[in-house]
């Protein structure tokens, strides 16, 4: 815990314990022993929160294994037509393996695909990605691509010369409603 904590635990936890056990050892009243259980019930109580507290509001990085997966166009950012085209168009897979398949698509139906390797920095907060791309693949494939979160859920941008920034999130593709 933190030096508040240690310093209330040997100024005043343990004194108190120790008053109160020799207090009950003098009386041998059940007053004490109640006095002493309720002081340490609080004690572990406070610790036990504290510990959930950390769990649920620290802010939790992006790993690998979150990485992992299929990811979309997000049309949410750019909505229009050529969102609309680039998500019938598009669309990449980061596989356990450390394979980067970015798809060329007519919707639902696969075109070709392409196949890269994918490095994990993992000295960042969160896991950066470095695909080794080719020189055939397609120009929204940029080697390092951006990362933004705010925690869960992320997405990426490519900086593609020729449409700006392309964003994908995590998703599995869906046909359109028109």
């Amino acid at each position: 815990m933190g030096f508040g904590f240690n310093f209330l635990m040997l100024f005043g936890i343990f004194p108190l314990t120790i008053f109160l056990i020799i207090i009950w050892l003098i009386n041998r009243k059940k007053l004490y022993v109640k006095a002493l259980a309720i002081l340490w019930i609080s004690v572990l109580g406070l610790i036990a929160l504290s510990y959930i507290a950390r769990y649920l509001f620290t802010k939790k990085g992006i790993t690998k294994r979150s990485i992992y997966g299929e990811y979309i166009i997000d049309r949410t950012k750019f909505p229009g037509k050529q969102a609309d085209w680039q998500y019938q168009s598009f669309r990449f897979k980061i596989t356990a393996d450390h394979q980067f398949i970015f798809y060329y698509t007519e919707g639902a139906k696969v075109i070709k695909s392409d196949t890269a390797q994918v490095v994990f920095l993992e000295k960042y907060f969160n896991h950066r990605m470095i695909i080794k791309r080719n020189a055939k693949m397609h120009h929204i494939v940029e080697p390092a691509p951006a990362l933004y979160s705010k925690g869960q859920p992320f997405y990426y941008v490519f900086r593609s010369p020729k449409f700006g920034n392309v964003f994908f999130k995590k998703g599995i593709w869906k046909p359109l409603n028109k």
